[in-house]
This record gives C-alpha cells, structure tokens and sequence, in this order.
C-alpha cells in the first residue's frame, strides 16, 4: 500500500507530465502553421516579416482541413479574413523558376546545359501559402496601345538593362518611366526597320512579313525586352517571345508589362512546351545559343517546330564574320543544317535565312547511316510536357508529305476554319463550328457582365487556364487583346489546334506553379480548371494563391465550373482581396454546359497597403 507521500509525489508527476504534453502540443501546432488548431488568422492586413518562412508561413492550406471547414459557411464563421502577405523580397518569386530553391534543395543541374533555367518545383511541404506583395510605389500599368514603348520604372525597379544595353536602344530610363525605342541587340535602330528588311530577303511581295497572312505564327528566341514580337503585331504576326530568366532577369517581366506575348522559358535539355509543326518561322538575333552542341539537338527541337516549308532568321556573327573560329562555326553549322534538309534562301549583311522542306522526300533520299537520324516511328512529337530533347529529325506524317504543306489557310481565314489536325484528336470540322459559336456568345455574357466596370483599355493579357479548342481566344479577336492558351497536361494534345488557328500557347500542369512574373495578366479564365485539379488530388487553394501571384491588381477572375467550386471559390474573395467587385450568374445552357454551372466574376483590388512594408 503506497503512503500518503508517494500519492502527492505521483499526482504532481502526472500534473507536470500533462503540462508537458500540452506544451509540447502547443509548440507542434505553432510549427505547422496552426494545422491542427482550431482558427485561422483574422487580422486585415497581416504581413510575414523579414524571419518568416513564405514557404510554411501561418495560411493553413492542407486540403482535407478546407474541406471540413468550409463545408457550411454559415455554420462555421472561420472563413479566413486575410491571407498572409509575402515579405517585399519575394515580390518578383516564381515558384519553379526560382534558384534559390535549387540551392536549397540541393539539386546539381548541369549548368552547361541550362538545367537551372528549367523548371524545378518546390515540393508540397516548401510551397509558399501567402500573397505576392507588388514593390513599392507600384502604380496600374500604362495601357495598350502606349505600353508598348513605355511602362512605370516603380512596377519594375530594375534599370540594369538600360545601362548594360544603352548602346542597343533596348531601353532607356526616362523620370519615373522606363520607355522602349524598339532596338535590340542586332537591330540598334529599331525592330520595324530590321522586319522589313527580312521581308526583303524574303523577297515578299509589299515587303511585308506576314506574306498575306501566311506567316503568323513566329517563335523569337532570345527575344530580349520582345520589340521584335511587338513590331511584328500590327502585320498581324504574333510571336512567342521566349528568354530564361538568366543575367538578364527581367527582360520577359518588361516585355508583359508593356502587353507582348511572351513567356520565359530555355532551350535547355527537355522540350519546349509547344507541339510540332507550331511556327512558321523561327528567329535568332544575336540570340548566345550554342547550336552546335549534343549532335546539334537544339537545332532539331526548332526542327520540330516549324511547319513545312518554315523559316529559320539567323542574326549572328557567324552568318558574316570572316575570322577563323567564326568561319569554324559556320561550316560546321551550314553542314548539319544541310544534313536535315535545310537550305539556305537567302544571305545578307549579318543575316541568313534557312528554310525547312515541304515533304519528307530530301530525307528519303539522305544516305543510310546519315546522322541525325530520324526519330522513331513510336515518337510522338506533340509530347512536351518534361519530355527530353532528341536529337532526331522529325518526319512528316503521311498526309502532310503527300499534301507538301500544312495545309492551313492563311490568316485570318485560319482562326475559324477547321484544320486538318483536328481528325487526330478524333473532333469533327461540326463540332470546331459549334465550338467555336458557343464560345463567341460565351464572351458576348462575360463582356455583359464586366461592362459596367471595366475601363476602356484595361485588359491587354489574358489568360486561358483551359483552352481546349481555343474558341475563348477566337472570341476575343476583335478586341486589342491577346491570350495565352493553355492546354492542361491530360488535354495537351488539343495544343496543336490552337496553333492550327493562329493563336499562341502553352502546355501546363495546375498543380503546379505557371512560368511568369507575378502582375503579369489582366484577365483569368478558368473554366472547369479546378473541377480538373480537384479530381487530381490537387489543392484548390494553391491554385487559387498562385491565380491572385499572376493576376494584376485591378483586374479580372472569370470562373466557369460547377456551382460547389464557384461557392468554394466566393468564400475565399475577401481573404484574397478580390472584392473590389465580384457578380455570380447562371450561365444559359449550351453544348459545352456542366449540370449546375455557374459563372464566377471577380476584381481584384488596388489598395494602398498591398505593399508588405
């Protein structure tokens, strides 16, 4: 029988363990972010200082506890009024572009071959859950069509490039703006000039580079600050303007700003996220690509792009130089260029332009053992998405070697004219028409919708986070717009057909973190994304955080999905400051229409304490 003693003694030693235990709970819940706890945080304005880590931060985002605590809104009042606001330093973060994590996460890219300008995503457990502050002093961007030669120096505070690049006309810094003569590297006294004079060498009739609509679609790599994409657009020519974020960071961030198409992105080791026969012409000036290495690969994957009969602009040294390494470069380029059936059309000053075959029969003819060889009967050259670079020429597929083009109208008879390819993704020339009609009174009720507070000019960039057929972007060709369409990875073979039509895009996972700047689209539209990532498994509220980083202040969600996604999404619009004007409707009923869709709209807002200070 235990003495009185020894009871005392054994209960504050289990007073004292439970203490502990509850401490230690405690220090648990504070080190997840409060996961387990029951509240999220309510303060209007909370900021994660400069110890915080954005990557755990206080914004509860696991997708199970969401679910449970926002199953009744009414019921249960811990609706987040606030999101945590990033620390200033990460006001320009893109999550799977970001160096920094490479070092953390102690990859070892191969930096000869560009590896660390690819993609590398932060893992679920390093995500950052707040919101991407704008720098200070940031103002709404200068509209379209005056954006395109000047923009706010606050909204990007970066003049390195203006310095560095003084003697090109890249861009020179003016007061409190940063404004663009429209030179570049090879072309110092401006883009429109150095077009025309290309159209020359193509010997075009009117000197004109869209060649009566036959040439839209041009891939610019190494685009620099993109005034070659920008002085290509009043020919009705549109560019994918590509550059990494290398020594010159901010270039792509420069370019949307002032309303280009463009996007970041490497001819690394993996391929570009573009299916083939996509560009009708290729350009390089002074783009600093080696496209000699690996058997020529490089050279290969533009190959894969360009349509038949495509061109590829070469402005470098080696096209005119004379010195003996230059000449070295040259050979050895005019070689392997011959060996996949290239020629060159025509050679000026320091250009030359290299032009694809129409049909498969040049490689037919090639000796056996000819190296590069031809890719794989099993290849599938429309797979992008973290598919590696071959070193392999791509053939034509039966119907367009025999039809020696591709067969495409020219534009803009092209953007509603059903294309060949469609009969590979099994969708009939009907079904394009009616596609397409839906998506032109789609537009007509959004526009309706948005007209009594949408300023003239305010939307430029626009987004497409679903772009299936491209009738959103067709819809829209009217207005001083453009899109990026992106088809998500289980629809990217649908890809090809947005570029059939003469539009641009992209292939993505919503899982995961879009390559761009943060403030660089004026309009999203969503349309079944989040019904096509929650069956996935994927969070709602990553891709909501990663919506607001992307979007502009002053600008637009559209949100077209099933009536729990759009309740889910409309409880989050404080929280995420996208209240400045919000409507949800009922869509009429069409071919394309979900049971119980609804149509979310919503602004988000500029205000004066966006800015983490």
């Amino acid at each position: 029988m235990k003495s009185k003693n020894e009871v005392i003694h054994t209960g504050k030693l289990l007073k004292y363990l439970l203490i502990g235990l509850i401490v230690f709970l405690a220090l648990i819940c504070l080190y997840n972010g409060s996961s387990f706890a029951p509240t999220l945080p309510r303060t209007d304005d909370v900021v994660l200082d400069d110890n915080s880590d954005p990557v755990i931060g206080s914004f509860v985002r696991k997708r199970d506890y969401f679910d449970d605590l926002f199953e009744d809104q009414e019921h249960n009042p811990e609706v987040p009024k606030s999101i945590p606001v990033c620390d200033m330093r990460y006001s320009e973060l893109i999550p799977c572009l970001d160096r920094n994590l490479i070092y953390q996460l102690k990859l070892k890219p191969n930096l000869t071959l560009m590896e660390h300008y690819e993609r590398h995503c932060p893992p679920p457990e390093r995500r950052y859950n707040c919101l991407i502050p704008p720098p200070i002093g940031y103002k709404i961007p200068i509209r379209w069509p005056a954006s395109r030669d000047e923009v706010w120096k606050a909204n990007i505070p970066h003049t390195h490039l203006a310095q560095e690049k003084s003697d090109q006309n890249w861009m020179i810094v003016d007061g409190d703006k940063i404004k663009f003569p429209g030179g570049g590297t090879h072309f110092h006294y401006g883009a429109d000039k150095y077009i025309t004079s290309l159209a020359g060498m193509l010997k075009i009739p009117d000197e004109k580079l869209n060649n009566g609509g036959k040439i839209r679609n041009v891939i610019d790599v190494g685009c620099g600050v993109a005034s070659f994409g920008a002085y290509l657009l009043p020919l009705n020519v549109i560019a994918m303007s590509l550059a990494p974020n290398d020594v010159h960071e901010n270039q792509i961030q420069f370019a949307l700003e002032r309303g280009i198409p463009s996007t970041l992105g490497v001819l690394g080791t993996k391929r570009l996220p573009y299916p083939s026969r996509s560009f009708e012409l290729a350009h390089c000036s002074r783009c600093r690509i080696d496209w000699l290495q690996r058997d020529g690969i490089l050279l290969l994957e533009l190959d894969r792009l360009l349509r038949p009969g495509g061109y590829f602009v070469y402005s470098s040294p080696e096209a005119y130089a004379h010195d003996v390494e230059n000449r070295r470069i040259w050979n050895s380029m005019y070689d392997l260029l011959r060996r996949i059936c290239w020629r060159v059309i025509s050679r000026r000053d320091q250009t030359v332009v290299w032009a694809k075959p129409l049909s498969n029969s040049c490689y037919l003819k090639r000796e056996p053992g000819t190296q590069p060889p031809l890719c794989s009967a099993d290849d599938d050259p429309d797979a992008t998405w973290n598919v590696l670079m071959k070193a392999c020429i791509t053939p034509y597929s039966a119907k367009m070697h025999k039809r020696k083009g591709s067969g495409l109208e020219a534009w803009p008879l092209r953007l509603t004219v059903a294309p060949p390819r469609l009969e590979e993704i099994g969708v009939s020339p009907d079904e394009f028409k009616k596609d397409t009609s839906i998506w032109y009174y789609r537009v007509i009720e959004y526009w309706k919708q948005m007209k009594s507070v949408m300023q003239k000019n305010s939307i430029r960039n626009v987004m497409d986070m679903n772009s299936n057929l491209g009738g959103f972007a067709a819809a829209l060709k009217d207005k001083d717009v453009w899109v990026m369409n992106v088809s998500p990875v289980n629809a990217s073979s649908r890809l090809k057909i947005i570029y059939d039509r003469g539009l641009i895009g992209t292939v993505h996972d919503w899982c995961e973190s879009f390559s761009t700047y943060p403030r660089t689209y004026d309009l999203l539209h969503a349309w079944r994304v989040f019904s096509d990532i929650e069956a996935r498994g994927c969070s709602s509220e990553d891709l909501l955080i990663e919506m607001d980083r992307m979007l502009r202040p002053d600008s637009y969600v559209i949100i077209r999905d099933k009536s729990s996604v759009t309740n889910h999404v409309t409880k989050f619009l404080t929280a995420l400051r996208w209240d400045g004007w919000s409507v949800e409707v009922e869509p009429r009923t069409d071919a394309l229409s979900l049971s119980e869709e609804r149509v979310l709209i919503a602004k988000k807002k500029m205000r004066k304490d966006d800015s983490a200070t």
